[in-house]
């Protein structure tokens, strides 16, 4: 397939290889489109968002930037179950050029475990370096839109953002002493794995065409193939987005019930909200606040997605007592944290 029919390439931008794009101008183009995404977002003009996610995805620039960032990052020499790394210039460059929707089908994700800190196992799944591609370039696509409307404290995979930012915040939540006393830790049972599909598709700001295929591309494991029916594949660059799209909004559920911070209707039952990937805390002024009426919305929250709440993980604690977050033990200490 010839470069003209597969990237609309700008008469005065003719890299001929790898070594001859510039990537100064890459950026430039790149975040002009993902800047007018984000401002179609908040105003909430869902059809601009589409053509104007279309055009970047299509865009020379955006798939020069795909590729250079999924072979350079650490997992650059993991293949997938294709066996293929991109590790020549040639490779990086002919593989800009297969970036197309069109014909498109996702390979199995090759599963691999690491080893968590308790001894168990968590399941990776390894995409190809193409499927890897077309999630880094669709995600640039959608990551100006989930930036848009994500949830104002949640801090866990996005741009700028922290756990000490989260931290940070949970302690202007808890540090004075007409505080919150009270905190609901809360434990999502088996996020990544459980979240809806269907969810997925009807939700993300996204081609709906192509999340599905890749949520239903299932895994391979000692020869066999296995379906998937639910969750995103950790491993997945464009997995940690989507998951985060799934669980904003529930800061908007709780201040539309418990009044946002600072008004007067806050002032009276101290909720607030600091989530970090499916890690959250939400303040309350008593134990019977966050157990009769918080934990109820954040349940009906969650099913709605597929998921539920770990009902041995899920804690209320006096913050006197103290409680775990991000490695972190948080306590007050004398009308402080």
């Amino acid at each position: 397939m010839s470069t003209s029919t597969t990237i609309d390439v700008p008469a005065s931008f003719h890299p001929a290889s790898w070594h001859g794009i510039d990537w100064e101008t890459c950026h430039i183009r790149l975040r002009g489109l993902q800047v007018r995404i984000a401002k179609a977002a908040r105003n909430q003009q869902w059809r601009k968002v589409k053509s104007l996610q279309r055009m970047l995805v299509r865009s020379f620039s955006a798939k020069a930037l795909a590729v250079k960032r999924v072979t350079e990052n650490r997992g650059r020499k993991t293949p997938g179950v294709d066996g293929k790394t991109w590790d020549t210039p040639d490779a990086k460059w002919n593989a800009v050029f297969r970036l197309v929707r069109k014909g498109y089908k996702p390979r199995p994700l090759r599963r691999v475990y690491i080893p968590k800190s308790n001894g168990a196992r968590r399941p990776l799944g390894i995409p190809t370096m193409l499927d890897r591609a077309m999630q880094a370039l669709y995600l640039l696509a959608l990551e100006p839109v989930s930036e848009t409307t994500a949830d104002r404290n949640s801090y866990g995979f996005r741009p700028l953002r922290s756990t000490a930012d989260a931290i940070e915040q949970l302690f202007i939540n808890l540090s004075r002493k007409s505080s919150a006393q009270w905190v609901l830790e809360g434990d999502i049972k088996g996020c990544f794995d459980n979240i809806s599909h269907d969810w997925l598709v009807a939700h993300v700001p996204l081609d709906r065409v192509i999340v599905k295929k890749w949520l239903k591309a299932g895994y391979m494991e000692s020869g066999q193939l296995f379906p998937t029916e639910a969750g995103t594949p950790q491993g997945g660059i464009i997995s940690p987005v989507l998951a985060n799209i799934a669980l904003d909004g529930l800061e908007q559920e709780l201040e539309t019930r418990f009044g946002k911070k600072n008004t007067k209707a806050s002032y009276k039952t101290k909720v607030n909200y600091v989530r970090y990937a499916d890690d959250f805390v939400i303040t309350g002024i008593s134990k019977e606040l966050l157990e009769d009426e918080v934990k109820p919305i954040v349940e009906a929250f969650m099913a709605e997605r597929g998921l539920t709440l770990s009902a041995e993980k899920t804690l209320i604690t006096h913050v006197s007592e103290g409680f775990d977050f991000l490695g972190q033990n948080i306590r007050q200490y004398g009308g402080s944290c």
